[in-house]
């Protein structure tokens, strides 16, 4: 089954270049087959060699070892990107707007009760399990809401894709490679 594997923040901003082919051949290297990324934001199709969880870890060592940077690595089964977008509680005006993070862990009820105080202007968010939804009423770019201080307030660490990129990987990882 191909699975999808979500790495926390490279190629943005100048830091942890991570070349899409280079990534492609590192998980070949570790075991796993139908090997694709799409865009260049850390997005890896493939269906690893066993437990996918554990080649999550594996992936996240094996780039820290070879780039000298960690990031966190997702992983999500196209079910449940599907889910993540079934279950989007946010008015949707623009699908670029509108973002899923992946979450590493549920985060407790009283931290989300917390995260309440974090400014969010006319930006909305919600949790839904261990997706964090969040819709930018101006697009991310001029963002009153903090996704990473919402994250903190949180207590778990997550990689954001927005509506669009999510579709596509979902539709991706349900085709042959």
């Amino acid at each position: 089954m191909t699975d999808v594997y979500l790495f926390r923040a490279v190629n943005v901003g100048g830091t942890a270049k991570l070349p899409m082919a280079d990534l492609r051949a590192l998980a070949t290297e570790l075991g796993a087959t139908d090997v694709r990324t799409y865009i260049a934001s850390g997005n890896l199709l493939c269906t690893p060699p066993g437990d996918p969880g554990a080649f999550a870890d594996e992936l996240r060592a094996a780039v820290r070892l070879r780039y000298g940077f960690d990031r966190e690595v997702l992983h999500r089964t196209p079910a449940q990107l599907r889910d993540a977008l079934l279950e989007h509680p946010l008015d949707v005006d623009d699908p670029a707007r509108s973002y899923v993070t992946f979450l590493d862990a549920v985060p407790a009820a009283a931290a989300v009760d917390a995260a309440q105080a974090v400014e969010s202007g006319d930006d909305e968010w919600a949790v839904v399990g261990d997706h964090l939804h969040v819709r930018f009423a101006q697009g991310a770019g001029k963002a009153t809401l903090s996704t990473d201080r919402l994250l903190r307030a949180l207590g778990v660490v997550g990689t954001a894709r927005n509506l669009r990129t999510v579709a596509q990987l979902e539709t991706r990882a349900g085709e042959a490679p």
